[in-house]
């Protein structure tokens, strides 16, 4: 049998149930189409939430870490090497939190090839003066070039210029809640209490606003050696060195091999925020699923369709076998049937889920916390389009391939008889 007669008799056919037909594709169109931009609206809100905390974080952090001696001093007596040590409230060991040999670590880094960049960093402890009332925070030193290129800094900066930092000793980037609560605005001085009881007097030169607001009500951020001068230490005192790869996968792997080298505490960026991986892969799975149970659900439709036209259909198909087609024949011409319904509803669903996804992408998204996104995020990722349509035509190709197996054991004899 030519396969030119299989698609005119299948193009005959579809014409005959015109209506049915129709509905059939809408019903693949728009299951496509909600496929298409869920998948791309929770993807793009998945790269925005985990974004607020991924981007600021490094992939690798190198540290000291406050921790309990491993040794303690009974147990370096040879006196007591056979007894048993029931030792009480141990303390962390007196233990600078300084990163020694900043320079050699800093050289090593750079000549690997695995790593992107490299930033140092540190923290102190402060009280931000307000009045008589003392507010607790953090002020993180920075260098902001580093900070910028690596984590996005000066996105996150509102009503001030990131650089301003490096420029103007004696500065400070406030955290936006931190600001609201001290009603300070670009150009105030304020006063900060270290934690060894010193104040210093630091010019606001700016906001920062990170979209989670616990933090911004106790984060700001000032050069390194403002900070340096904060904690009363030298030019060279270094208590972080935050690293990006160019492949976050191995994170875990090089956390340790640097651990290893350089004789000092790493933390990965899975270990440090696994809760947000966790939540990114349960709203993946759940958009996959709800995508998934549409494509099916329009596969029944087609095959509900299909099942009524082949009882409709009867006496044509017992004509057909009586003239020569094979069960074959006629089983191709059903499926040829269903995938026209399922390839044209895939390409027109694929169309529909592109509009869909420009008209989410185009509404308002006004948020206190997130000052620079102006509208809902959505994901364009082709992969969301090639799997939609691969998996309608292959729903759509069972859809017709079940009825088609009826039809083609359909015997022509009886059917005539019957008439």
């Amino acid at each position: 049998m030519k396969i030119k007669h299989i698609f005119e008799i299948a193009k005959a056919l579809l014409l005959a149930r015109s209506k049915q037909t129709l509905v059939a594709a809408i019903g693949v169109a728009f299951s496509v189409a909600f496929f298409v931009s869920l998948l791309g609206f929770m993807e793009g809100l998945n790269t925005l939430l985990d974004g607020l905390v991924l981007n600021r974080t490094p992939h690798i952090r190198l540290y000291n870490d406050i921790r309990p001696s491993d040794y303690q001093p009974v147990e370096l007596d040879s006196t007591y090497k056979n007894f048993h040590h029931l030792i009480h409230s141990i303390k962390p060991a007196n233990a600078r939190k300084e990163i020694y040999n900043v320079e050699t670590i800093f050289k090593r880094l750079e000549k690997d090839s695995r790593v992107f960049g490299v930033a140092p960093k540190l923290s102190a402890q402060v009280f931000y003066n307000l009045g008589n009332i003392q507010l607790n925070g953090v002020v993180n030193g920075i260098e902001v070039k580093q900070e910028s290129k690596l984590f996005q800094f000066e996105d996150y900066i509102v009503g001030g210029n990131a650089l301003d930092l490096d420029y103007r000793s004696n500065s400070i980037i406030l955290g936006q809640g931190v600001a609201d609560k001290m009603l300070a605005k670009k150009g105030d001085m304020i006063q900060v209490t270290t934690a060894k009881g010193e104040q210093f007097s630091l010019k606001v030169v700016g906001f920062f606003q990170s979209g989670m607001a616990e933090l911004d009500k106790i984060q700001s951020y000032v050069s390194l050696t403002t900070c340096q001068k904060l904690l009363g230490e030298s030019s060279t005192y270094m208590s972080d060195i935050q690293i990006k790869l160019y492949d976050i996968d191995k994170a875990p792997e090089l956390a340790k091999e640097y651990a290893t080298l350089f004789k000092i505490d790493a933390e990965d960026i899975q270990t440090a925020n696994a809760q947000f991986e966790t939540g990114s892969s349960a709203r993946t799975i759940i958009s996959f699923a709800v995508g998934i149970v549409l494509l099916i659900v329009a596969g029944f439709g087609i095959y509900n369709i299909l099942n009524m036209m082949i009882y409709e259909k009867m006496d044509t198909i017992a004509i057909l076998k009586a003239t020569g087609f094979s069960g074959s024949d006629v089983k191709k011409i059903f499926i040829a049937i269903s995938l026209s319904i399922g390839l044209s509803g895939a390409i027109i669903g694929a169309l529909l889920g592109l509009v869909f996804s420009i008209i989410i992408d185009h509404i308002p998204f006004d948020s206190a916390a997130l000052p620079s996104i102006e509208t809902y995020p959505v994901d364009y990722g082709i992969q969301y389009y090639t799997i939609a349509v691969i998996f309608a035509i292959v729903t759509t190709y069972f859809a017709g391939w079940f009825p088609s197996r009826k039809a083609s054991v359909v015997d022509p004899v009886e059917i005539i008889r019957g008439k």
